[in-house]
């Protein structure tokens, strides 16, 4: 990959990186918890509501981190000067798809029926995976901007 491309990919993977980690740390501290709150209101609107926008947000930015991180690994120049942690923000970004696709879809799906306190609790719990996972993101991000 020409150098000027590089930066341009490492520039865009860091942006939208970061753009998750604090999206990831307000929905676990913030949009999460009030789930709870909503559930003595309408959780039903308040949950298709959740189902229908988040897509919009999200999807872009995590088609952007993603694809940047497959051309990070392809890019990478020399084991030690950027290859371990190319590898290792795709390895994390495998975990944080894995976790969402096959654990909190599936959850805000049962969740989009009616509020439940052990689905909820689950959805908490199983989010800190993915907020630890996006926040080393944001540090390799960082770290390879610094390498590079």
């Amino acid at each position: 990959m020409p150098e000027h491309m590089m930066t341009i990919c490492l520039l865009a993977h860091a942006g939208a990186t970061w753009f998750m980690v604090g999206l990831i740390w307000f929905v676990q501290v913030v949009h999460y918890p009030l789930m709870k709150v909503a559930a003595t209101g309408d959780f039903l609107a308040y949950s298709k509501a959740h189902l229908a926008r988040t897509p919009f947000v999200v999807g872009p930015v995590m088609l952007v981190e993603g694809c940047s991180a497959v051309l990070l690994v392809w890019g990478a120049k020399g084991w030690f000067t950027g290859g371990v942690l190319a590898w290792a923000g795709l390895a994390l970004v495998l975990v944080i798809c894995g976790v969402t696709f096959v654990v909190h879809v599936p959850l805000h799906q049962r969740l989009s029926a009616g509020f439940d306190d052990v689905l909820w609790r689950r959805l908490v719990a199983s989010n800190w995976a993915r907020t630890w996972a996006w926040s080393a993101r944001g540090v390799i991000a960082l770290l390879m901007l610094r390498v590079h």
